[in-house]
């Protein structure tokens, strides 16, 4: 190998390395709702309404940080984007212990929101520059990450013993860390040849592939964060305790995740990415709808495991597809693509929450809605892949 060759190899996994800690951090915030809803029930007397219109709040962040930071970034870089998010959610976690009620709580969660947005778009956009021929491969090999922040942060809680305190200050130590290495990383700028203008927004906004990935991420999302968000909630309310609940979570879902998109990261080597998103969308459908049907801990821990391993590739591979389909204004693409996402919080929690009402129980039937909307998933994959052909 030339030294060239080993320069660039050397600076590509630098690079990985600060969008790994990145998307480490963002799923730690991402599984933190569904850890501290239960304390934060208690402590202030929430309503599962109230549940759900916090999740509401965050998603709002998320939307807004999302549809605005695409331009910015590829403008202005990616390294602008990741420190400006990872700082907004340190400041959010110091703040939270302090939080005084319901209205403060529900107001640095926008905050987390608005931070957690613009790093997953900053980290993927980063992340899927590296290695254009093997976009989808690659975004998974860096997701499998966002898995392990998502068995970190109940397992962290757990170990705490449900000290909320404690957790927040982890989490935002390690987000610090991560801003900082993140700040000395060496990223290129883009050029003024081939950054993106906002010009050239109509040519992206008139192909409808865009519609139809957004569409499809937007149920996804609905149903991966209805997951993170209430499943503990869901399970407490089938009888089983706390702890075991916030295991199945961690050791169910957030490892299934991993393990999906580490097999997904080989698997799309060699099999059509629109393919995987097809298959997946069935397999969503089918174990979101077992493991709401029953209330013994194993069968629902097992269930959960197979639900977070057939929605590991999807996030990942619907951002790779969409960087395939959009080389200029990558990320202004993807942040479309990815505030469509989060819509799927705001659509879904709301109708969560008025199915469920005061009464916890509900979340049984308020949580259908996620199997629902991975049968629509599977009718869209059946056209999408006709559509990822044509490139700009």
């Amino acid at each position: 190998m030339s030294k060239s060759a080993e320069k660039v190899k050397s600076a590509s996994t630098i690079l990985i390395a600060a969008a790994i800690l990145a998307i480490l951090v963002y799923g730690m915030i991402a599984a933190m709702l569904g850890t501290l809803l239960p304390a934060l029930s208690g402590k202030f007397g929430m309503t599962p309404e109230q549940d759900t219109s916090i999740a509401f709040w965050q998603g709002i962040g998320l939307v807004i940080a999302s549809l605005s930071v695409g331009p910015l970034i590829d403008i202005r870089g990616k390294k602008v984007g990741l420190l400006l998010g990872l700082g907004l959610i340190a400041l959010a976690l110091f703040l939270l212990p302090n939080a005084s009620g319901y209205e403060m709580t529900r107001l640095l969660f926008l905050l987390v929101g608005l931070g957690g947005g613009i790093v997953v778009t900053a980290a993927n956009a980063l992340a899927g520059d590296i290695n254009e021929e093997r976009r989808s491969s690659t975004l998974n090999l860096l997701n499998i990450f966002f898995g392990l922040g998502g068995i970190l942060t109940p397992f962290i809680g757990s170990m705490l013993g449900g000290n909320a305190i404690i957790l927040c200050y982890v989490i935002a130590a390690l987000t610090v860390v991560t801003w900082i290495v993140n700040a000395v990383t060496p990223m290129a700028p883009p050029s003024g040849e081939v950054a993106f203008k906002l010009s050239e927004m109509g040519m992206i906004l008139n192909r409808p592939v865009l519609w139809v990935l957004s569409a499809f991420l937007m149920l996804y999302v609905a149903a991966e964060v209805g997951v993170w968000n209430f499943l503990v909630q869901h399970l407490i309310a089938q009888g089983i305790p706390t702890g075991t609940a916030q295991s199945i979570l961690a050791w169910g879902f957030a490892l299934g995740l991993m393990v999906g998109r580490l097999a997904a990261s080989r698997i799309l080597m060699k099999v059509h990415p629109v393919t995987v998103l097809t298959f997946a969308s069935l397999g969503m459908a089918v174990t979101t709808y077992l493991f709401l049907q029953t209330a013994d801990p194993t069968m629902a821990a097992v269930a959960v495991f197979f639900g977070g391993l057939a929605m590991a590739p999807v996030f990942p591979t619907t951002l790779g597809v969409t960087g395939d389909c959009f080389r200029r204004g990558t990320a202004t693409a993807m942040g479309i693509v990815i505030t469509f996402g989060w819509v799927g919080i705001l659509v879904s929690s709301p109708i969560i929450g008025s199915i469920a009402g005061s009464d916890a129980t509900q979340y049984k039937t308020a949580l259908l809605i996620l199997p629902a909307g991975a049968v629509i998933m599977f009718l869209l994959a059946l056209v999408l892949k006709p559509m990822t052909t044509k490139k700009a």
